[in-house]
């Protein structure tokens, strides 16, 4: 079913949307693709559509067939316009009539050039970029080299931050409060200089995971999905289920109390008389786990969440992303590289892991402590499975 646009992308050309009567002043299509490509606006990219007159009415007459879509789709491998943008052609509808929509994402590149020449869309008006305009994109291509907690998200703000949070929990963590209150910085600059904020003012990635109200409203799979069963395969009863659409703060709280409650113990004997109260599984080494797992999983091309999964007799902690950098499945418990290394400091100022790299040492000191077998790894290119079973 063809796509309703006028209600999608509104009536009137912005900085993100461009109207084109007819398909055939390639030039003017170009200059259009090339500027919604580079996104002065930081909004993640914008739409050309054709068909439509600058007032928002509709040209009669428009050619959508196959031929007049592919020979649309093949400006992009012209070599006119570099770095050769992602765009994607297709047909729909505008106000109920036939157009031709040319959506165009961001750049990771920018600035796009058409034939040496740099446009953009300050507005309603797709112009030549003046050199503070290519600047402001030469400074986000460095933006864009910067790990991927670091990256600004487009469409976000201070607003998605969650600043009681903020204030109370996490600043207070990270820096000196006497020092807060002795230069008497502006919110947005104390944000600005943890990376929880970007220059152009939308909120990073770290900043979503860290504090933001929702992450997963721009960050799919940030969430942590927990299961019990009463059996020991995925085929048993759910004894619980839960999915913890939080930041990172707000989910380890949440985590504590949900795997202390999961949590069973029994009284084990320790000599003669003595006898002590022994659990499943030791707190720390769940923490660890599950901890390590926020930190190292791939926010950037998964949608998949960190799983939990609670059987009768192990639990198992999974998440998407395989060995990163230096580490290899043959060497991860002595070699450490870092996929989030901004989140592996805010985690580590926040008291959720320890020092860099001994989160699998102590995972397996606490259930030799607690009489636990050795935990399980299972690591291959895409997820990083830890299994740790009950003790006898």
């Amino acid at each position: 079913m063809e796509r309703e646009l006028s209600e999608e992308l509104g009536t009137q050309e912005s900085c993100v949307l461009e109207f084109k009567r007819k398909a055939k002043d390639r030039e003017a299509i170009r200059k259009a693709i090339c500027a919604l490509a580079n996104d002065l606006a930081g909004e993640g990219g914008g739409d050309l559509v054709i068909g439509v007159r600058d007032d928002g009415t509709i040209e009669p007459g428009l050619d959508t067939s196959d031929a007049a879509l592919l020979d649309l789709a093949q400006i992009r491998d012209e070599g006119t316009i570099l770095d050769r943008p992602s765009v994607r052609v297709e047909p729909a509808l505008f106000r109920g009539q036939p157009v031709i929509r040319i959506h165009v994402e961001a750049s990771r590149t920018p600035p796009v050039r058409l034939n040496g020449v740099a446009w953009v869309r300050p507005g309603p008006l797709t112009k030549r970029a003046s050199a503070d305009d290519e600047r402001v994109l030469i400074e986000r291509r460095r933006s864009l080299s910067l790990p991927f907690d670091n990256h600004p998200v487009p469409g976000s703000s201070i607003d998605d931050l969650d600043m009681r949070l903020f204030r109370g929990t996490y600043l207070p963590s990270a820096v000196d409060t006497e020092v807060i209150e002795e230069n008497g910085r502006p919110e947005e600059q104390q944000l600005a200089s943890l990376n929880l904020l970007s220059p152009s003012r939308a909120a990073t990635v770290l900043g979503l995971l860290l504090v933001g109200m929702d992450p997963t409203r721009s960050l799919p799979g940030a969430y942590t999905q927990f299961v019990r069963y009463e059996g020991d395969s995925v085929d048993s009863a759910v004894i619980d289920e839960q999915e913890l659409r939080l930041n990172v703060v707000d989910t380890a709280e949440r985590l504590e109390v949900l795997l202390k409650g999961h949590t069973h113990t029994h009284l084990a004997e320790v000599s003669g008389f003595r006898e002590r109260a022994q659990p499943d599984y030791p707190i720390a080494a769940l923490r660890e786990a599950c901890m390590n797992a926020l930190m190292h999983r791939n926010y950037e091309s998964s949608n998949a969440p960190t799983r939990i999964q609670w059987f009768a007799d192990r639990v198992e902690v999974a998440n998407p992303g395989g060995p990163y950098g230096q580490v290899r499945a043959n060497n991860f418990d002595r070699v450490n590289d870092y996929r989030n290394p901004s989140l592996a400091g805010a985690m580590k100022n926040l008291g959720y892991v320890n020092r860099f790299g001994r989160g699998i040492t102590r995972m397996r000191a606490e259930l030799e402590r607690n009489g636990n077998p050795p935990p399980k790894f299972d690591v291959d290119e895409s997820s990083w499975v830890v299994v740790m079973r009950k003790g006898t």
